[in-house]
C-alpha cells in the first residue's frame, strides 16, 4: 500500500485535463501508441466534439521512479458546475490533486470552486500551469493569480503542456513525492465508496469504487449502506483504461465492483458498501458525505409527433440507466400532447441529455423554458407545498409565502468588464456579497441571485457583455422567501393553464407584456377580435387584441341609398357579436412553443 498514490485532475471547463491524462497514460505506457487517441479517457463522442468531460473515469498506472514502482491511479473529472458533486465524492476517494490552470485564461470560477472541494476534503495539492507552448500564453501572470489563491511558494507551481508532453515527467515526479499513501486497514471489516455509477448491460451496474477497509473479492455478498440493497458480486476489477478483472480488491485500492443491480438507483454516487454480514454492525459506519442528487431545475420534453410518445419514453429510460441524477415523469399539454416533465442539475445537463437524443436514438424533442422548484408556505398551518409548475399552485388566498432557491454566484471577469458584470447582475435580483482582486486585471464578483435568473439566458448575456471572457460558478445555497406571484394568460377570456408562469411581483407587468405580444404575433386572426390578456389573480396587466377579419358586405352594391348599406353593417355587427359569444379560439401549437420555448 505504501507504493499507491490516488489523485484527480481539477481544472476549469476546456483548461486541458483530459489532454494531460493522454501525455501522462503515453509517458508510462499505460497505452500502447497504435491504440492512443485524443482525448483516450473520455468514453462518448460528445465529449470528444464538445472538448468536455460529462463522466469522470479513473485509470491505473503503473510508473517507475528511482529503480522503484509505482501504482498511481488517476480520476479524470469534469469542471463544470452541474457535476459538483460527483467532483466532490471523486476527491474524497483520493489522497491529492493536481490543480491545473490554463496558461492562456489564468484562473477561473471553476477553478476556485473545484479548488475549494479539494481543500474542503483535505487534499495535498499540487498547482500546474498548462499550455505553456502556446504563443500567448502568460505562465509569469498565472503564477502570481495562482500564488494569490493557493497561498503557495512560486517554485512549488509546476510548468507543462499537456499537448506537447512537455513537464509530465515532472508532474508525475511530484505525484509520488508530495502525495501521501493511502490510509487504510486491511483487517477492518469492508467499506468502499462509491464515487461513480453507470450500468454494462453484461454485468449490471458497475460501482467505481475506492476500497477505504478491508478487501471484496468475487461472490462476496455485500449491501449498500444508504439504499439497504443487497446484492453478490459478479466481478472485481481496475481500470487500465479498459476493464481488467482481478482477484480481490484491498484497502487504498481504486477499482470497480460489478453488483449486477439492473438500475444505478440502487448504487448511488457517495454511498458506502459493506458485506452483507456487517450489516447490523453498529461499529461499521457509513462513510461521510453521502447527499442524494436532486435536480434543481425542470423543463418539459414533448416529441414532435404523438406516435413517438413510446418511443421517447423508452429512449428517456435507457439515459437513465446510466443517470441517476436524471428524473422524469409523464404528463400532458392541450397543445404540444403527451410528453414527459424532466429533472436537471443544471443547464448544461439538460443540454447533454437533448444532445444524446438526438445523437443515440435520432430523436429531437420540443422543449420547453426551464423551471426550478417552488416552495409555497400556507396560512395558519406548518404545511410546506412543493411546486414543480405554475398549474400545482395552491389558491393565493391560503398562501403565506412563496420559497425559491438561491445561489451564491462567482464570477471571474477581467476587471474592464467589471462594470457591465455588475450593471447586468443589477438588472437581474443579485444581491451584491464581495469583491475579490486575483490580481489587478482580474477580480471574482460574488452575489447571491435566484436559481431562476441563472438558468433562463444568464450564461449568454454574461458572455456578451465580457466579450467571452467572464467565467461564472454557482451552488445552491437554500431556500428564501420572495415575492412572487402566478401569472395567468387569458386568450378570450379564458384562463389558458399552459401559458401560466410563476414570476417576481416587480417584473410581472414587463413579462406580461412580453408574452401577449408573442402570442399576438402566433395566433391566426379569426372572424371576430380576440383579446389576449395577462392577469395576476383578478387584476388585468397586460392586454393586446388581435383584430377580426372584416368582409366587406357592401362591395356589391352601388349607388342608391345610404340606408341599405347601413342595414348591411348593422347585420354585420350583429352576427360577430353572436360569434364572439360562441367562439372558441384554436390555439396553433406554434404559439404554445412561441411562449414555453427557450
Amino acid at each position: 500500500m505504501k507504493n499507491i498514490r490516488n489523485f484527480g485532475i481539477i481544472a476549469h471547463i476546456d483548461h486541458g485535463k483530459s489532454t494531460l491524462s493522454d501525455r501522462i497514460l503515453e509517458l508510462t505506457e499505460t497505452v500502447e501508441k497504435r491504440k492512443m487517441k485524443e482525448q483516450l479517457l473520455d468514453q462518448m463522442d460528445l465529449e470528444r466534439e464538445r472538448g468536455i468531460t460529462i463522466k469522470l473515469q479513473p485509470v491505473k498506472i503503473k510508473y517507475d521512479l528511482k529503480g522503484e514502482e509505482y501504482e498511481l491511479n488517476l480520476i479524470d473529472t469534469p469542471g463544470h458546475v452541474d457535476f459538483g458533486y460527483e467532483v466532490s465524492r471523486s476527491l474524497a476517494a483520493v489522497e491529492g490533486a493536481i490543480l491545473l490552470v490554463d496558461a492562456t485564461k489564468g484562473v477561473q470560477a471553476q477553478t476556485i470552486s473545484n479548488l475549494y472541494l479539494a481543500i474542503e476534503q483535505g487534499l495535498e495539492i499540487i498547482p500546474v500551469i498548462n499550455k505553456i507552448d502556446l504563443p500567448n500564453a502568460e505562465p509569469e501572470k498565472v503564477k502570481k493569480e495562482i500564488i494569490h489563491i493557493l497561498g503557495c511558494k512560486e517554485e512549488e507551481i509546476l510548468s507543462a503542456s499537456g499537448k506537447t508532453g512537455e513537464g509530465v515527467d515532472k508532474i508525475l515526479e511530484a505525484v509520488v513525492e508530495k502525495i501521501p499513501a493511502p490510509k487504510g486497514d486491511a483487517e477492518k471489516p469492508l467499506r468502499a465508496l462509491i464515487f461513480d455509477s453507470k450500468y454494462d448491460s453484461y454485468k449490471g451496474v458497475l460501482a467505481d469504487v475506492r476500497i477505504v477497509d478491508g478487501s471484496v473479492r468475487r461472490e462476496d455478498k455485500i449491501v449498500m449502506m444508504a439504499t439497504k440493497k443487497d446484492s453478490i458480486v459478479i466481478e472485481v476489477g481496475t481500470f487500465q483504461p479498459q476493464l481488467v478483472a482481478q482477484d480481490s480488491l484491498d484497502a487504498g485500492d481504486i477499482g470497480y465492483i460489478a453488483t449486477g443491480f439492473k438500475s444505478v438507483e440502487h448504487c448511488r454516487v457517495g454511498d458506502t458498501i459493506t458485506l452483507s454480514k456487517f450489516k447490523e454492525d453498529e461499529s461499521v459506519k457509513q462513510l461521510p458525505g453521502y447527499k442524494e442528487v436532486r435536480p434543481v431545475m425542470y423543463a418539459s420534453l414533448y416529441p414532435l409527433e404523438g406516435d413517438d410518445y413510446n418511443f421517447m419514453r423508452d429512449a428517456l429510460e435507457k439515459l437513465k440507466l446510466n443517470d441517476a441524477s436524471f428524473v422524469f415523469e409523464p404528463e400532458s399539454n392541450p397543445a404540444l400532447g403527451r410528453g414527459f416533465r424532466c429533472g436537471f442539475l443544471g443547464m448544461l445537463h439538460l443540454e447533454i441529455i437533448q444532445a444524446r437524443l438526438e445523437r443515440e436514438f435520432d430523436f429531437t424533442p420540443t422543449i420547453t423554458t426551464p423551471s426550478v422548484v417552488y416552495r409555497v408556505q400556507k396560512k395558519n398551518t406548518d404545511e410546506i407545498v412543493t411546486v414543480y409548475a405554475p398549474i400545482d399552485m395552491p389558491d393565493p388566498a391560503t398562501i403565506e409565502a412563496i420559497q425559491e432557491p438561491y445561489v451564491k454566484l462567482d464570477i471571474v471577469t477581467p476587471s474592464e468588464y467589471m462594470g457591465s458584470v455588475m450593471e447586468l447582475l443589477n438588472h437581474l435580483r443579485g444581491e451584491y456579497q464581495s469583491t475579490e482582486y486575483i490580481d489587478a486585471e482580474r477580480v471574482t464578483l460574488t452575489y447571491e441571485i435566484p436559481l431562476t435568473d441563472v438558468i433562463i439566458n444568464f450564461h449568454d448575456e454574461l458572455k456578451s457583455v465580457s466579450s467571452g471572457f467572464a467565467s461564472m460558478s454557482y451552488e445552491v445555497i437554500g431556500y428564501r422567501a420572495s415575492d412572487l406571484v402566478k401569472m395567468d394568460i387569458m386568450v378570450a377570456g379564458e384562463v389558458v393553464e399552459a401559458f401560466s408562469r410563476i414570476v417576481p411581483r416587480e417584473s410581472a407587468a414587463k413579462e406580461g407584456k412580453s408574452a401577449v405580444k408573442k402570442l399576438k404575433e402566433a395566433i391566426p386572426r379569426q372572424n371576430f377580435a380576440i383579446a389576449i390578456q395577462a392577469a395576476i389573480g383578478g387584476k388585468v396587466i397586460a392586454r393586446e387584441t388581435i383584430s377580426a377579419f372584416r368582409k366587406d358586405v357592401i362591395a356589391g352594391l352601388y349607388g342608391g341609398d345610404i340606408t341599405r348599406k347601413r342595414k348591411l353593417l348593422e347585420k354585420q355587427k350583429k352576427g360577430k357579436k353572436k360569434m364572439k359569444n360562441i367562439g372558441n379560439v384554436s390555439i396553433p401549437p406554434e404559439a404554445f412553443l412561441s411562449v414555453l420555448k427557450k
